[in-house]
């Protein structure tokens, strides 16, 4: 597939996907919930859009008016139809399966040649634990849920999109908001307020003081661990203050001097990334309630199939 970065002398095709293609990478990402998929997907958009292209070339097809929404139907009815390979993968994944995360921390400014707007798309991805409640939606809930509520595209767009009826579309919306809401709050603290208490919360963990993390995980927080069987994790959710709290003091004192760690934004979220020699070792992002008082939900993840993607980068600062 061709690089984000526009070359000169690049076609009018290619222009319009690269000038897409953060969009489609969230649209994507979104309803997959793995960075892997979601590049394959972009993949699989590619090269319908160039077969496309070549058809529009050679007289075999009228020409697409409205790129964008073009691009974004075909990412979607790939996407969707990536979602029964995921599932299959899913039956015989071990432990607990969390999303694959997402650094969105990079660099500031968008790159050479890329529109300032379709940088930020990426940012704007959900968090970590609305992913965790989107895998409990059917593919088609969460299609329609993440176009209308993330990208506020209108009902009638996404029936287009979706080749369901408008009134179909608005049931799927209706449901996949319910579900939602019933497990997550609408309302969040200030993102200052939430990035204070999760500094306070790591600080305890990977310090191991019991007493702090007692003070500040709620008393129904659960641990949730991603090894995928290729890493340290435990087979089921921990659930409990006391439980979890235990659990992460014994993990931070297992883990190994020479580890660094480093403060992250993941999923819009800030989180901690934890290297080692260079090479991503895990992460750990944090739920917190409504008022950022508490902790409720910790996800740790430390499958290396779905930590590659990550590099060093520049940290705000290091633990």
């Amino acid at each position: 597939m061709a690089d984000h970065r526009t070359p000169a002398g690049t076609d009018t095709a290619t222009q319009a996907f690269l000038d897409h293609r953060e969009l489609l990478f969230a649209v994507a990402y979104n309803m997959l919930g793995t960075v892997t998929d979601t590049e394959d997907v972009l993949q699989e958009t590619w090269l319908s859009w160039a077969g496309r292209a070549g058809a529009e070339k050679a007289g075999q097809a009228a020409e697409i008016e409205h790129p964008r929404a073009y691009l974004v139907r075909i990412t979607v009815r790939h996407a969707l139809a990536r979602r029964a390979r995921i599932a299959r993968r899913r039956e015989t994944y071990v432990g607990p399966w969390l999303p694959e995360p997402l650094l969105t921390d990079g660099p500031a400014g968008p790159a050479a040649g890329e529109d300032a707007s379709e940088g930020a798309v990426r940012a704007e991805s959900v968090s970590l634990a609305m992913l965790v409640v989107l895998e409990t939606l059917t593919p088609l809930e969460r299609a329609v849920f993440v176009l209308h509520e993330v990208f506020g595209y209108a009902h009638t767009e996404i029936a287009d999109i979706l080749g369901r009826s408008p009134v179909a579309v608005r049931q799927l919306a209706h449901r996949a908001r319910s579900h939602v809401r019933a497990r997550r709050p609408r309302y969040q603290a200030h993102p200052r307020v939430r990035r204070q208490a999760t500094e306070r919360f790591v600080a305890a963990a990977l310090g191991g003081d019991l007493g702090a993390l007692l003070e500040i995980l709620a008393p129904e927080a659960t641990l949730w661990t991603d090894g995928g069987g290729k890493a340290q994790a435990a087979p089921r959710p921990i659930r409990g203050r006391d439980k979890v709290a235990r659990a992460l003091t014994g993990y931070a004192a297992r883990s190994a001097a020479d580890l660094e760690f480093q403060h992250r934004d993941v999923n819009g979220d800030a989180a901690v990334v934890v290297f080692e020699d260079g090479a991503p070792h895990a992460v750990m992002v944090m739920d917190l309630d409504p008022d950022g008082a508490h902790v409720r939900e910790v996800y740790l993840v430390t499958n290396p199939d779905k930590l590659s993607a990550l590099d060093p980068g520049e940290p705000r600062h290091d633990v």
